[in-house]
Protein backbone atom coordinates (compact mmCIF):
# COMPACT_ATOMS: atom_id res chain seq x y z
CA UNK A 1 0.00 0.00 0.00
CA UNK A 2 1.25 3.36 -1.02
CA UNK A 3 1.34 5.47 2.47
CA UNK A 4 2.40 9.04 2.68
CA UNK A 5 2.09 11.27 6.21
CA UNK A 6 -1.00 12.81 4.83
CA UNK A 7 -2.72 9.06 3.95
CA UNK A 8 -1.69 8.30 7.80
CA UNK A 9 -3.00 11.49 9.51
CA UNK A 10 -6.23 11.13 7.61
CA UNK A 11 -6.77 7.27 7.30
CA UNK A 12 -7.70 7.59 3.79
CA UNK A 13 -6.32 5.24 1.09
CA UNK A 14 -5.43 7.91 -1.94
CA UNK A 15 -3.37 10.76 -0.91
CA UNK A 16 -6.04 12.00 -3.63
CA UNK A 17 -8.56 15.61 -1.27
CA UNK A 18 -11.17 17.26 -2.87
CA UNK A 19 -11.20 20.62 -2.20
CA UNK A 20 -14.35 22.50 -0.33
CA UNK A 21 -15.57 24.44 -3.01
CA UNK A 22 -18.01 27.14 -2.48
CA UNK A 23 -21.49 26.10 -4.16
CA UNK A 24 -19.78 22.80 -5.96
CA UNK A 25 -19.27 20.67 -2.84
CA UNK A 26 -21.80 19.40 -0.60
CA UNK A 27 -22.45 15.97 1.06
CA UNK A 28 -23.30 13.91 -2.42
CA UNK A 29 -19.78 15.29 -3.33
CA UNK A 30 -17.75 14.43 -0.27
CA UNK A 31 -19.17 11.23 0.59
CA UNK A 32 -18.43 9.95 -3.35
CA UNK A 33 -14.99 11.30 -2.78
CA UNK A 34 -14.91 9.43 0.54
CA UNK A 35 -15.97 6.24 -0.61
CA UNK A 36 -13.71 6.08 -3.60
CA UNK A 37 -10.45 6.29 -1.05
CA UNK A 38 -9.90 10.05 -1.28
CA UNK A 39 -10.88 12.54 1.55
CA UNK A 40 -13.71 14.70 0.63
CA UNK A 41 -14.77 17.99 1.85
CA UNK A 42 -17.81 19.61 2.36
CA UNK A 43 -17.65 23.21 1.54
CA UNK A 44 -19.08 25.60 4.14
CA UNK A 45 -18.71 28.53 2.23
CA UNK A 46 -22.32 28.90 1.35
CA UNK A 47 -23.88 27.09 4.24
CA UNK A 48 -25.72 28.51 7.32
CA UNK A 49 -25.28 26.34 9.95
CA UNK A 50 -28.45 24.32 9.66
CA UNK A 51 -27.53 23.49 5.97
CA UNK A 52 -23.91 22.42 7.32
CA UNK A 53 -25.28 20.33 10.10
CA UNK A 54 -27.70 19.08 7.48
CA UNK A 55 -25.07 18.28 4.85
CA UNK A 56 -23.17 16.79 7.97
CA UNK A 57 -25.57 14.28 8.59
CA UNK A 58 -25.78 12.91 5.31
CA UNK A 59 -22.20 13.07 4.52
CA UNK A 60 -22.11 10.38 7.79
CA UNK A 61 -25.28 8.75 6.36
CA UNK A 62 -23.60 8.09 3.17
CA UNK A 63 -20.26 6.91 3.81
CA UNK A 64 -18.41 5.50 7.36
CA UNK A 65 -14.94 6.81 6.02
CA UNK A 66 -13.37 9.87 7.56
CA UNK A 67 -14.19 13.36 5.93
CA UNK A 68 -13.98 16.83 6.34
CA UNK A 69 -15.65 20.16 6.27
CA UNK A 70 -13.84 23.28 4.77
CA UNK A 71 -14.62 26.40 6.75
CA UNK A 72 -13.72 30.07 5.35
CA UNK A 73 -13.34 31.72 9.40
CA UNK A 74 -14.31 35.10 7.90
CA UNK A 75 -17.69 34.91 8.17
CA UNK A 76 -20.26 36.33 11.12
CA UNK A 77 -21.82 33.29 12.27
CA UNK A 78 -18.66 31.09 12.66
CA UNK A 79 -19.13 30.36 16.07
CA UNK A 80 -22.11 28.22 15.16
CA UNK A 81 -20.86 26.60 12.50
CA UNK A 82 -17.47 25.87 14.53
CA UNK A 83 -20.37 24.60 17.14
CA UNK A 84 -21.72 22.55 14.16
CA UNK A 85 -18.67 20.84 13.81
CA UNK A 86 -17.52 19.83 16.91
CA UNK A 87 -21.46 18.22 17.90
CA UNK A 88 -21.16 16.56 14.54
CA UNK A 89 -17.64 15.01 15.28
CA UNK A 90 -16.68 16.13 12.13
CA UNK A 91 -13.24 14.11 12.17
CA UNK A 92 -10.86 16.82 10.20
CA UNK A 93 -11.38 20.58 9.89
CA UNK A 94 -9.26 22.45 6.51
CA UNK A 95 -9.97 26.21 7.84
CA UNK A 96 -9.07 29.42 5.55
CA UNK A 97 -9.35 33.04 4.50
CA UNK A 98 -8.51 33.83 8.12
CA UNK A 99 -6.37 33.46 11.21
CA UNK A 100 -5.52 29.67 12.03
CA UNK A 101 -4.44 30.83 15.47
CA UNK A 102 -8.30 31.77 16.55
CA UNK A 103 -10.45 28.33 16.50
CA UNK A 104 -7.39 25.63 15.85
CA UNK A 105 -7.04 25.03 20.02
CA UNK A 106 -10.69 24.76 20.20
CA UNK A 107 -10.92 22.03 17.37
CA UNK A 108 -7.89 20.25 18.92
CA UNK A 109 -9.43 20.19 22.22
CA UNK A 110 -12.52 18.42 20.70
CA UNK A 111 -10.03 15.95 18.73
CA UNK A 112 -10.24 17.62 15.56
CA UNK A 113 -7.49 17.19 13.20
CA UNK A 114 -6.95 21.28 11.49
CA UNK A 115 -5.54 21.66 8.51
CA UNK A 116 -5.08 25.42 7.14
CA UNK A 117 -5.05 26.63 3.19
CA UNK A 118 -1.98 29.14 2.65
CA UNK A 119 -0.67 30.73 -0.54
CA UNK A 120 2.68 31.61 1.10
CA UNK A 121 5.59 30.19 3.69
CA UNK A 122 4.98 32.96 6.07
CA UNK A 123 1.53 32.02 6.58
CA UNK A 124 2.48 28.03 6.70
CA UNK A 125 4.86 28.99 9.52
CA UNK A 126 1.87 30.36 11.76
CA UNK A 127 -0.26 27.64 11.02
CA UNK A 128 2.36 25.40 12.19
CA UNK A 129 2.91 27.44 15.30
CA UNK A 130 -0.66 27.70 15.55
CA UNK A 131 -1.08 23.77 15.77
CA UNK A 132 -2.22 22.94 12.95
CA UNK A 133 -1.49 19.13 11.72
CA UNK A 134 -0.71 20.33 8.33
CA UNK A 135 -0.91 22.74 5.66
CA UNK A 136 -2.01 22.97 2.16
CA UNK A 137 -0.14 25.24 -0.06
CA UNK A 138 -2.66 26.79 -3.06
CA UNK A 139 -0.80 28.07 -5.88
CA UNK A 140 -1.60 31.44 -7.79
CA UNK A 141 -2.86 28.66 -10.41
CA UNK A 142 -6.09 28.06 -8.44
CA UNK A 143 -9.30 28.93 -8.86
CA UNK A 144 -11.53 31.04 -6.15
CA UNK A 145 -9.93 33.08 -3.94
CA UNK A 146 -6.46 33.04 -3.78
CA UNK A 147 -3.47 34.43 -2.18
CA UNK A 148 -1.86 38.03 -3.05
CA UNK A 149 1.61 37.07 -3.66
CA UNK A 150 0.74 35.40 -6.49
CA UNK A 151 3.24 32.90 -6.08
CA UNK A 152 2.81 29.83 -8.65
CA UNK A 153 2.93 26.00 -7.50
CA UNK A 154 5.61 25.03 -8.77
CA UNK A 155 7.42 27.51 -6.82
CA UNK A 156 5.17 27.59 -3.24
CA UNK A 157 5.36 23.95 -2.55
CA UNK A 158 8.96 23.74 -2.28
CA UNK A 159 8.98 27.05 -0.14
CA UNK A 160 6.13 25.60 2.11
CA UNK A 161 7.80 21.99 2.22
CA UNK A 162 10.93 23.99 3.23
CA UNK A 163 9.62 26.08 5.84
CA UNK A 164 7.59 23.45 8.21
CA UNK A 165 7.79 20.35 9.67
CA UNK A 166 3.84 19.09 9.03
CA UNK A 167 2.92 17.64 5.88
CA UNK A 168 2.05 19.86 3.19
CA UNK A 169 -0.30 19.74 0.60
CA UNK A 170 -0.24 20.61 -2.94
CA UNK A 171 -3.15 22.94 -4.71
CA UNK A 172 -3.27 25.03 -7.53
CA UNK A 173 -3.39 23.49 -11.18
CA UNK A 174 -3.82 20.05 -10.59
CA UNK A 175 -5.96 17.40 -12.03
CA UNK A 176 -3.81 14.83 -13.44
CA UNK A 177 -1.61 11.94 -12.34
CA UNK A 178 1.33 13.97 -14.09
CA UNK A 179 0.68 16.81 -11.77
CA UNK A 180 0.04 14.77 -8.89
CA UNK A 181 4.04 13.58 -9.25
CA UNK A 182 5.14 16.58 -9.69
CA UNK A 183 3.79 17.63 -6.59
CA UNK A 184 5.31 15.19 -4.93
CA UNK A 185 8.41 15.64 -6.51
CA UNK A 186 8.29 19.05 -4.74
CA UNK A 187 8.19 17.72 -0.97
CA UNK A 188 4.59 17.40 -0.90
CA UNK A 189 2.69 14.21 0.91
CA UNK A 190 -0.97 14.84 -0.92
CA UNK A 191 -3.08 16.88 -3.48
CA UNK A 192 -5.90 19.12 -3.48
CA UNK A 193 -8.03 19.14 -6.61
CA UNK A 194 -10.82 21.61 -6.88
CA UNK A 195 -11.55 22.48 -10.66
CA UNK A 196 -11.58 18.71 -11.43
CA UNK A 197 -13.77 17.69 -8.93
CA UNK A 198 -16.57 21.04 -10.09
CA UNK A 199 -16.84 19.27 -12.72
CA UNK A 200 -17.97 15.86 -11.96
CA UNK A 201 -21.11 14.38 -11.97
CA UNK A 202 -21.45 14.88 -8.33
CA UNK A 203 -20.89 18.15 -7.77
CA UNK A 204 -23.54 20.66 -7.11
CA UNK A 205 -22.87 23.40 -9.12
CA UNK A 206 -25.12 24.06 -12.42
CA UNK A 207 -24.31 22.08 -15.13
CA UNK A 208 -24.01 24.87 -17.27
CA UNK A 209 -21.32 25.51 -15.58
CA UNK A 210 -19.56 22.66 -15.50
CA UNK A 211 -20.16 22.78 -19.13
CA UNK A 212 -18.11 25.88 -19.33
CA UNK A 213 -15.24 24.95 -17.35
CA UNK A 214 -14.68 21.80 -19.31
CA UNK A 215 -14.97 23.95 -22.61
CA UNK A 216 -12.34 26.26 -21.31
CA UNK A 217 -9.04 26.97 -23.22
CA UNK A 218 -5.93 28.67 -22.45
CA UNK A 219 -6.29 32.07 -20.98
CA UNK A 220 -10.22 31.98 -19.97
CA UNK A 221 -9.53 33.02 -16.65
CA UNK A 222 -8.13 36.02 -14.94
CA UNK A 223 -7.13 37.30 -11.46
CA UNK A 224 -9.46 40.23 -10.31
CA UNK A 225 -10.77 42.09 -7.89
CA UNK A 226 -7.10 41.72 -5.84
CA UNK A 227 -7.73 45.69 -3.88
CA UNK A 228 -10.53 43.71 -2.42
CA UNK A 229 -9.97 39.95 -1.97
CA UNK A 230 -8.08 37.97 -4.92
CA UNK A 231 -10.04 35.58 -7.07
CA UNK A 232 -9.54 33.41 -10.10
CA UNK A 233 -12.52 33.62 -12.52
CA UNK A 234 -13.50 32.22 -15.82
CA UNK A 235 -14.02 35.28 -18.52
CA UNK A 236 -17.68 36.57 -19.03
CA UNK A 237 -19.58 39.97 -19.01
CA UNK A 238 -19.44 40.49 -15.56
CA UNK A 239 -15.48 39.61 -15.72
CA UNK A 240 -14.80 42.17 -18.26
CA UNK A 241 -16.93 45.02 -16.41
CA UNK A 242 -14.30 43.74 -13.53
CA UNK A 243 -11.08 44.35 -15.53
CA UNK A 244 -12.61 47.33 -17.32
CA UNK A 245 -13.35 49.14 -13.59
CA UNK A 246 -9.90 48.03 -12.35
CA UNK A 247 -8.06 49.34 -15.10
CA UNK A 248 -10.03 52.95 -14.61
CA UNK A 249 -8.40 52.31 -10.64
CA UNK A 250 -11.88 52.76 -8.92
CA UNK A 251 -11.48 52.49 -5.84
CA UNK A 252 -12.63 49.49 -3.20
CA UNK A 253 -15.88 50.73 -3.01
CA UNK A 254 -16.80 51.47 -5.96
CA UNK A 255 -15.56 48.06 -6.99
CA UNK A 256 -17.65 46.39 -4.09
CA UNK A 257 -20.88 47.82 -5.41
CA UNK A 258 -20.28 46.52 -8.87
CA UNK A 259 -19.07 42.94 -7.63
CA UNK A 260 -22.34 42.91 -5.49
CA UNK A 261 -24.02 40.46 -3.93
CA UNK A 262 -25.07 36.29 -4.63
CA UNK A 263 -22.54 36.63 -7.45
CA UNK A 264 -20.98 33.17 -6.84
CA UNK A 265 -23.86 31.70 -6.26
CA UNK A 266 -25.85 33.35 -9.44
CA UNK A 267 -23.22 31.95 -11.83
CA UNK A 268 -21.88 28.38 -10.48
CA UNK A 269 -25.12 27.40 -8.72
CA UNK A 270 -27.56 29.17 -10.43
CA UNK A 271 -26.04 29.15 -14.04
CA UNK A 272 -25.95 32.45 -14.97
CA UNK A 273 -22.98 31.96 -17.22
CA UNK A 274 -22.96 35.98 -18.22
CA UNK A 275 -23.30 38.01 -14.88
CA UNK A 276 -22.45 35.61 -12.56
CA UNK A 277 -18.62 34.79 -10.59
CA UNK A 278 -17.91 31.74 -12.23
CA UNK A 279 -14.74 31.06 -10.18
CA UNK A 280 -12.21 28.25 -11.44
CA UNK A 281 -9.06 27.39 -11.95
CA UNK A 282 -6.14 27.72 -14.78
CA UNK A 283 -6.05 23.63 -14.85
CA UNK A 284 -9.80 24.43 -16.30
CA UNK A 285 -8.22 24.12 -19.84
CA UNK A 286 -7.16 20.74 -19.11
CA UNK A 287 -10.78 19.46 -18.66
CA UNK A 288 -12.82 18.11 -21.49
CA UNK A 289 -15.09 15.74 -19.73
CA UNK A 290 -17.49 15.24 -16.70
CA UNK A 291 -16.81 11.86 -15.05
CA UNK A 292 -17.64 10.40 -11.77
CA UNK A 293 -15.72 11.46 -8.37
CA UNK A 294 -14.60 7.75 -8.02
CA UNK A 295 -13.53 7.61 -11.75
CA UNK A 296 -11.23 10.84 -11.34
CA UNK A 297 -9.86 9.50 -7.72
CA UNK A 298 -8.80 5.98 -10.21
CA UNK A 299 -8.08 7.85 -13.15
CA UNK A 300 -5.54 10.23 -11.72
CA UNK A 301 -4.01 7.83 -9.64
CA UNK A 302 -2.89 5.07 -12.15
CA UNK A 303 -1.53 7.80 -13.91
CA UNK A 304 0.23 8.69 -11.16
CA UNK A 305 1.30 5.15 -10.42
CA UNK A 306 2.26 4.68 -14.11
CA UNK A 307 4.04 7.42 -14.45
CA UNK A 308 5.95 7.14 -11.36
CA UNK A 309 7.46 3.64 -12.76
CA UNK A 310 8.07 5.70 -16.30
CA UNK A 311 10.25 7.70 -14.82
CA UNK A 312 11.82 5.34 -12.54
CA UNK A 313 12.96 3.19 -15.80
CA UNK A 314 14.33 6.42 -17.22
Amino acid sequence: MFQTKITQLFNIEYPIIQAGMVWASGWKLASAVSNAGGLGIIGAGSMNPALLKEHIKKCKAATSLPFAVNLPLLYHDIDQQVQTIIEEKVPIVFTSAGNPKTWTAIFKQAGIIVVHVVSSSKFALKAQQAGCDAVVAEGFEAGGHNGREETTTMVLIPLVAAAVDIPVIAAGGIATGRQMLAAFALGAEAVQMGSRFVACIEASSHVRFKDKVINAMEGDTRLSMKILTPVRLLKNNFSDRIEAAENRCVSREELAVLLGKGRARQGMFEGDLEEGELEIGQVSALLNDMPSAATIISTVWNEFLSEKNRIAHL
